[in-house]
Parts: structure tokens; C-alpha cells; sequence
């Protein structure tokens, strides 16, 4: 069996909207919807269907729409991997927020949970580790602009690194 139940990229999606919608407004209508989504409010109506069939939502045509526990656990979950992999791209390597933003949503339906929380644990080491931390990110990213490690700032960094920890 496929991930989440066999969910469609397209019905996390929705689950995600709901979420948002719930959130902002306490319930999810279908022209909301349509109009987070940027799609005919038509479009939304079968795939309404299919959620609700799968117990993610409580649904009835012309009526509000909410999360079944399922559903609301599934959509933090879904919303959850957007987050982390958003804020990798945005933070380590350093991605406008359009960019980072397209690809996470591209991106949160294909990662596997064990590379998900091996990148929550990369960000920990990151950001908690003495060899690492904010020095490591801005080397990192100034590799990135030039292309290529100076040697010279290398053995400073390494020689800094030794002195703290001794």
C-alpha cells in the first residue's frame, strides 16, 4: 500500500488547505477552498468526495467542511514535512522564499519518513553542534557563492574550532 492511504499529490494537497482554512476560520467551505487552491470551485467537489470516503473529512454538498481526527493527523503531518524541507531550502541553503516554497510542496509528497527525520536531525546537529553551528552555515553558504573552499580560511576555522574545544 502507498504512503498515506494512497492519497494523490493533489488530495494532500487539499488536506493541507483544509487545515490552513480550519485554522484561520474554524471551517473549510468549497469556494475557499477553490480560491486558496487558485481552481474552479467544480474541481473541488470530487475530490471532496474521495476525502470523504476515505474518513479524512466530514462533508455534506452546500455545507461547511472539517477534519476527521484522521484527516486533521494526516494534514499536521503533511504540513509538517512542507515546514521542515521550506525551511531547509530557506535557511541552509539559502533559496528565495518563492523558490523554496514551490519545491517543498513538490518535495513533502515523496520524502519517507526516515529522510524526513534524518534532515530534523541534520538541522539539530547544525544548529547545537560546536563544529557546526551558524560559523558552518555561513561557510557553507560562502562556498556556495564563490564555487569553491579556501584553503587558507579552512585551516583558520579548524585551528579556531581546536582552541574552543580544548
Amino acid at each position: 500500500m502507498k504512503k498515506n492511504d494512497e492519497l494523490s499529490e493533489s488530495l494532500e494537497d487539499y488536506l493541507e488547505v483544509i487545515l490552513q482554512l480550519e485554522q484561520s476560520q474554524k471551517v473549510a467551505r468549497a469556494k475557499d477552498i477553490a480560491a486558496n487552491m487558485e481552481i474552479q470551485r467544480g474541481s473541488v467537489t470530487s475530490a471532496l468526495k474521495n476525502l470523504k470516503e476515505k474518513k479524512l473529512i466530514n462533508y455534506e454538498p452546500y455545507s461547511f467542511i472539517t477534519l476527521t481526527p484522521k484527516g486533521k493527523k494526516l494534514a499536521k503531518e503533511i504540513t509538517h514535512r512542507h515546514a521542515v524541507l521550506r525551511d531547509f531550502l530557506l535557511m541552509i541553503l539559502q533559496l528565495d522564499e518563492e523558490t523554496a516554497e514551490l519545491t517543498a510542496c513538490r518535495m513533502e509528497h515523496v520524502i519517507d519518513n526516515k529522510s524526513l527525520e534524518k534532515l530534523l536531525f541534520f538541522f539539530d546537529f547544525i544548529y547545537k553542534c560546536p563544529r557546526a553551528g551558524k560559523d558552518w552555515v555561513e561557510a557553507f553558504l560562502d562556498y556556495c557563492s564563490s564555487g569553491k573552499l579556501d584553503p587558507e580560511k579552512c585551516e583558520r576555522c579548524l585551528d579556531d574550532c581546536h582552541t574552543r574545544h580544548q
